[in-house]
């Protein structure tokens, strides 16, 4: 009886781990890092982004930052929005400088695959599914938006999908890129309209690239910001940067 007793258990114990899904990977920060490649960024302009976040990613005070949160390490993906939006990279534990120079190789890499006009309501909400969807649990869940613009052609209004990424829990940032070294393309109103119209959640910020030269230090900034928030802090605190 005592055995037979024992056998059941371990069947039973079986069972059980076989229909359990797997465990979720708890980490400091889940980032989903949404670059503009709509029709106003240039072939020339979308590489330089994607090598302004590589460096940014890499950069030894970005990776001390990781390295000091609570789990000591963070997940990443980086996608491109427009009219669609394309998950360039995917959910990737940045966990080291290995795992960080990885993510890097596998931006610069990858084709474009994101065209179209704006579509901003739509990105918010493919960052709010690619978080909701994924098998990782984050203690904070972020969506690092970056663009030139603040239009919005087609897909949900950007009101409507910024209070369901918010409602979810989920934390809205953003870098507005002025082109202050174009006069032609310039908009010098776009990091008031971030701030008024797309960021929002606990801790929520603005980081500004004034000009092309700029951008890789803002990201820098805005993702040792990011990685290292912690709860409490003012939802809409602007963090302006102008090297």
């Amino acid at each position: 009886m005592r055995i037979l007793f024992l056998s059941l258990a371990l069947a039973s114990a079986a069972l059980a781990a076989v229909s359990l899904p797997a465990a979720a990977q708890d980490t400091d920060l889940e980032l989903v890092l949404l670059a503009d490649a709509s029709g106003s960024i240039t072939p020339g302009e979308l590489q330089f982004q994607r090598e302004g976040y590589a460096e940014a990613i890499t950069d030894p005070e970005v990776l001390s930052v990781i390295a000091g949160t609570a789990y000591g390490h963070i997940a990443v993906t980086y996608v491109e929005w427009a009219a669609y939006q394309a998950q360039v990279v995917g959910w990737t534990l940045i966990d080291s400088p290995e795992a960080a120079k990885g993510f890097a190789a596998a931006l610069l890499d990858e084709p474009r695959r994101a065209y179209g006009r704006n579509a901003i309501g739509s990105a918010l909400l493919e960052g709010l599914r690619l978080i909701e969807e994924n098998d990782i649990e984050g203690w904070r869940r972020v969506i690092d938006f970056s663009g030139d613009s603040a239009n919005s052609w087609a897909g949900p209004s950007i009101a409507a999908a910024r209070a369901q990424v918010l409602e979810a829990g989920v934390t809205i940032n953003a870098l507005p890129i002025l082109r202050r070294d174009d006069p032609g393309r310039a908009n010098p109103e776009l990091e008031v309209l971030y701030q008024e119209l797309i960021i929002g959640g606990v801790g929520a910020f603005v980081v500004t690239a004034d000009t092309r030269e700029s951008f890789a230090e803002a990201v820098k900034k805005k993702l040792i910001l990011e990685i290292s928030s912690t709860a409490g802090s003012p939802t809409f605190a602007a963090a302006e940067s102008r090297p």
